[in-house]
């Protein structure tokens, strides 16, 4: 059965804990992976594990340990795309989906954007995760989980 992954260094709390009713909720099995010990509710159905710290090493965790139909929740462009190449799929914590149509050019728009950073040029982060976020991300899980049944 699939399982869901979550990139749990940056996903924001109220994201985690939508996560944690629908895991119990569907009997999905839900692992969050970080490089620093996580507080998860007490479930057979959620576990975290801990990665050392260091450049993309919970990235390449989640990689190595997810197979295809597995749902992985980050931001991370890169991871994204390496787990649809894979044969998963990938939602943001605002709930854009990752498709293989839509990845290269979200890849694209990145690579940019590092670009005009390195060079200098300020352009400010993402705006604060709203309401508006939080319901798209949860009509996506919906969408994941009800395909499982």
């Amino acid at each position: 059965m699939a399982q869901i992954w979550v990139d749990a260094d940056a996903c924001p709390v109220v994201i985690k804990e939508l996560l944690y009713k629908a895991a119990v909720r569907t009997q999905t099995q839900l692992t969050l992976v970080a490089n620093q010990a996580l507080s998860v509710p007490h479930s057979k159905y959620i576990s975290s594990v801990q990665v050392p710290s260091g450049f993309d090493v919970a990235d390449n965790e989640i990689v190595q340990r997810s197979a295809a139909g597995d749902l992985v929740i980050t931001s991370d462009i890169p991871l994204a795309d390496e787990i649809i190449t894979k044969g998963g799929l990938a939602l943001s914590p605002r709930g854009e989906l990752f498709t293989a149509e839509n990845i290269k050019g979200r890849l694209n728009i990145r690579d940019f954007m590092e670009t005009m950073r390195s060079s200098g040029i300020q352009s400010g982060g993402p705006a604060a995760l709203n309401a508006n976020d939080k319901q798209a991300f949860a009509n996506q899980l919906d969408r994941w989980l009800a395909k499982q049944r």
